[in-house]
Order: structure tokens, then sequence, then C-alpha cells
């Protein structure tokens, strides 16, 4: 049985593991991701895969990586863009795209974290 400080030593390490847990990041692969977005949006996304394509200015850009499931552009802002045929780990948000340089983005993955 426990004493009145165990249960709340017990209650206060419940709510920690719990808010430990709904701030993890998820991993997920594109085509999921592709497939319904809005199921990921606003939640920490990690992909991973080779990067098919990129462009970049003033350490700002796009970068596309494909993890054998589709593709999906990566937006990194700060953080830098890989070189292509790079293996790289994301982390980042589902957002909906955007426009520029002629090209669009329809569902983009904001870079969060440095890569791995």
């Amino acid at each position: 049985m426990l004493s009145k400080y165990g249960k709340g030593v017990l209650a206060v390490v419940m709510i920690v593991a719990t808010c430990i847990m709904v701030g993890c990041t998820t991993h997920a692969n594109i085509a999921d991701i592709m497939k319904d977005p809005g199921r990921y949006a606003g939640k920490d996304v990690s992909i991973h895969g080779s990067v098919s394509g990129s462009f970049s200015a003033l350490g700002n850009g796009v970068f596309q990586i494909d993890d054998g499931t589709g593709t999906m552009w990566v937006y990194s802002q700060n953080f830098g863009v890989p070189g292509n045929g790079s293996n790289v780990k994301v982390v980042g948000r589902v957002e909906q795209g955007f426009a520029a340089a002629g090209r669009s983005f329809g569902v983009v993955l904001r870079q969060t974290e440095a890569r791995d």
C-alpha cells in the first residue's frame, strides 16, 4: 500500500511520462504522410532517405527526400541543404506547401532540427 507521499510521487511520474510520450517524434514513411497529411500536421515527424534534388540560397532552401515509398520536399531554414545522393534523417513539421522559383511544393516538411 502506498503512503500519501508515495501516491503523490507516482502521480507526478505518470504525468511526466505522459508529457514525454506526447512530445516524442513520430517516425513515418512518406507514402503514409502523403496519404493523410492532416494526421501528421503540427506534430514532429522524422523521415529518412536519399536526397534526390535540392536547391538553396544563403543557407535556406528545399530538398527532396526519397524513402522508397515516395518523395517529399523538405524546407530547410538555417539548417543548410544536403547534396544530391546524401542519405539523411530529417525531423520537422508537416505543412501545406508553397510556390517558389516557379515550382509548386504541395505538402512539405519544415525542418525543425539539425539533420543526422
